[in-house]
């Protein structure tokens, strides 16, 4: 994916989460230095994002229409949101936001004020992951109708198509 196939705004920061961990190969980002960095996190702040990331990635499936792997119980993503620090603000114009109450904010918080700012104007259910078990990567569903299933129709849509394909001949 390139930027330019990015959520937008604050969407981002919740599908670069998701995406940390490559549910193929085991990789996870977040082991790494810079993959924390990228998120402002130190390595004891890991485990809690980890659970975070995983609370995202279900409400993602949950927007495409899929259910986590049997097994898979990440809690539930607004208990979690309901620990992060909000306040709303209002600028010179009147115009009204949600913002982490700290600086530097946490990353809970962060990902609180992006869901709050996307569900407002109507871009958070277009966040969504991969029907492909083996790939369930963050995207943003760009299509007409919102009905998308693969976060790539060239590699994850069509090993799905020929796996139903030959199913059907087999």
């Amino acid at each position: 994916m390139n930027a330019k196939d990015s959520a937008p705004g604050g969407l981002a920061l919740i599908e670069d989460l998701v995406n940390t961990l490559n549910i193929e190969t085991g990789a996870d980002t977040l082991d790494t230095v810079e993959g924390r960095a990228a998120f402002s996190l130190t390595e004891p702040d890991v485990p809690d994002a980890r659970v975070l990331r995983e609370a995202l990635r279900s409400a993602c499936l949950a927007h495409a229409g899929h259910r986590p792997p049997d097994g898979a119980a990440a809690p539930p993503l607004d208990r979690l949101l309901a620990e992060a620090p909000l306040r709303v603000t209002v600028d010179a114009a009147g115009a009204a936001a949600l913002r982490p109450a700290a600086e530097p904010a946490g990353l809970t918080a962060r990902v609180a004020a992006a869901i709050a700012t996307a569900a407002a104007d109507g871009t958070w259910s277009r966040l969504k992951a991969c029907e492909a078990e083996d790939c369930q990567w963050a995207y943003y569903d760009r299509s007409p109708a919102g009905r998308r299933r693969w976060c790539s129709m060239s590699v994850c849509g069509a090993r799905a198509k020929m796996r139903t394909y030959r199913a059907k001949r087999g």
